[in-house]
């Protein structure tokens, strides 16, 4: 501490000291003097830096994020990334104010996950001045996908001939090493055996083998990632998805997943990025049991976004049961985020919808008769492996439009109606907003995609030829257009409404298993919003005066924009309808 009194500013002392907290009980003091000192000229930070405001929200209820990979529309020869921004200035406007491109870098696997290069872009889709180009229209999130990297890396090549960068970059053990503890995503060996100048090692690879793990025990790895995200940053990047990033932390007879010095460093990353870029946000993709998930919030000072992968699972049981029992639950059991904090809520996404998030909320049985519906809807499951050596269902595979064509009974005719509902709920709930790409235009289930690539996943990672794509939309009577439409209008209302702040309050509403209801109010109280809806496919009668409606006030649906002069009268609902009722009219 006594090498920096004399000549760094307060806030500098101040960055140094907090920095020192979380380094110190990761790597010890021995080694975490000098590796502060490293991390801070690594990200460029100066004695001019000002410490972040605590507990500031970088959001509001005009925040809305699309999740896109950077060619899920291809127009060629244009490059992908310029036929994104069209797409998103022609079609989707300011109804989006963020759009999280998946891993737009050189990869081997996992469309995109198998990271060769993160200071490039993949030239099949640009380069960065069309990155460049995004960020001075919206708020761009990127993808640090920071547990592994791509087998065919220049980093890994290094370490198989035992050059650096990269001969100490990655996670090796003894291939007799006990590993039953270790909490696994998917279902191949764990080790991989991999040639190399010093002879044979075994390289730890949580995802596939070629996504090797990095050794987050050598600080020259956490030094990389700083200059990864500080390079991200001078693009003009501001958000920051850290995929897998439970896993980065490894300990013998453990189970390596959320282990404490995975939290230290998500705190000193989030530290580094604030105070050289104000403004910076980290949001972790941890997709794991809701009471371990809730954890990377930290204090406020952690996270300052994490996925809420309870949603889509408890949000789709709800819709195909008819039943909103346990996504009731959950709502009331979820904390308030602290202001400075905020939850990532989506339902659809490129990877699958998880099941390890409804462990413990769902019975094995309403798990299994979820499955069971997704895959007579052409859904796919994905598997991972059990400390007993037998496989369990990891996530269900399949576009949310296909998802919600009916209920456990199968297929209705309210398709639309319940995937309108699912978005609705999402919109409402206390939460930024993310709608996959897909989502927004009703895209279906690519079998063909699947067959080719024989991936899973791949069933919801539909590549549109944007002309195809335009004259759907531009069609009004086209699915893709409907879907839209049905969406940017409900988004246009969420955003005039200060009650659907990401922070404002939320109480969960008891109108029995068919009605799903929730409270919102407005961070200076003028706001009250009752989100009432239908989850079945059945009409259901609410009586307002369950509501406990302030009878001074003039009470709206903000989506009919019908008035309700009669507190205590009854209103029918149809199958899949939401109501919004609020006391100011916008």
């Amino acid at each position: 501490m006594q090498v920096y009194e004399a000549t760094n500013s307060e806030a500098m002392q101040q960055l140094i000291s907090r920095l020192q907290s979380h380094i110190y009980s990761v790597y010890g003091e021995q080694v975490g003097e000098v590796l502060c000192q490293d991390l801070i000229a690594q990200m460029g930070i100066t004695n001019e830096c000002q410490p972040p405001a605590a507990y500031t929200n970088h959001w509001d209820q005009n925040d809305v994020f699309v999740i896109t990979y950077a060619d899920s529309i291809e127009n060629k020869p244009e490059p992908p990334l310029q036929t994104l921004h069209h797409f998103l200035s022609d079609y989707l406007g300011d109804s989006v104010s963020s759009v999280h491109i998946l891993p737009f870098y050189p990869y081997s696997s996992d469309d995109g996950f198998a990271v060769i290069d993160y200071y490039q872009v993949n030239q099949s889709v640009g380069d960065w001045p069309d990155i460049q180009a995004l960020t001075k229209d919206y708020r761009v999130m990127a993808d640090v996908v920071i547990n592994h990297c791509s087998a065919r890396s220049g980093w890994f090549e290094n370490f198989k001939q035992g050059k650096h960068p990269g001969k100490d970059y990655f996670y090796c053990v003894d291939k007799d090493t006990d590993t039953s503890q270790v909490v696994r995503p998917r279902t191949h060996d764990l080790l991989r055996p991999v040639e190399t100048q010093d002879g044979e090692r075994y390289v730890w690879c949580t995802f596939s083998h070629d996504q090797v793990d990095f050794d987050f025990t050598n600080p020259k790895v956490l030094l990389e990632f700083v200059s990864v995200i500080k390079f991200y940053l001078d693009q003009g990047i501001r958000i920051f998805r850290f995929d897998a990033v439970a896993f980065i932390w490894k300990e013998e007879n453990s189970s390596c997943i959320n282990l404490m010095q995975t939290h230290e460093i998500i705190k000193c990353l989030r530290l580094l990025a604030e105070h050289y870029c104000p403004g910076s946000v980290i949001i972790t993709e941890t997709n794991v049991p809701n009471r371990q998930n809730l954890m990377y919030f930290g204090n406020a000072n952690e996270a300052h976004a994490i996925y809420n992968f309870s949603l889509p699972p408890l949000l789709l049981n709800t819709l195909i049961s008819g039943d909103c029992s346990h996504l009731k639950t959950w709502l009331m059991s979820l904390p308030p985020a602290q202001h400075g904090t905020t939850y990532f809520n989506f339902i659809a996404s490129h990877d699958g919808i998880g099941l390890r998030p409804v462990e413990g909320i769902l019975s094995q049985q309403q798990i299994d008769s979820l499955i069971n519906t997704m895959v007579n809807f052409g859904g796919k499951v994905s598997w991972r492996a059990l400390e007993n050596g037998q496989n369990q269902a990891y996530e269900i595979n399949i576009a949310l439009f296909e998802a919600l064509q009916g209920t456990s009974k199968g297929p209705d005719n309210l398709q639309k109606e319940r995937f309108i509902c699912a978005h609705a709920i999402m919109l409402a709930i206390e939460g930024i907003p993310a709608i996959y790409i897909h989502s927004f235009v009703g895209t279906l289930n690519d079998h063909e995609r699947v067959k080719h690539t024989g991936q899973n996943r791949a069933i919801n990672r539909h590549k549109w030829h944007y002309p195809s794509l335009t004259a759907q939309l531009d069609d009004s009577t086209s699915k893709e257009h409907q879907v839209l439409s049905a969406l940017q209008n409900m988004i246009a209302i969420r955003k005039a409404q200060s009650a659907f702040h990401p922070n404002a309050t939320q109480y969960t509403l008891h109108l029995g298993t068919s009605l799903f209801a929730f409270w919102r109010q407005s961070p200076d109280r003028q706001q009250s919003i009752f989100a009432i809806n239908n989850i079945s496919d059945q009409e259901q009668i609410l009586r307002l005066g369950d509501l406990n409606l302030i009878e001074l006030d003039t009470w709206v649906d903000l989506i009919s924009d019908t008035q309700f002069d009669d507190l205590y009268q009854t209103i029918t609902l149809a199958p899949y309808q939401t109501l919004w009722i609020s006391n100011k009219r916008h």
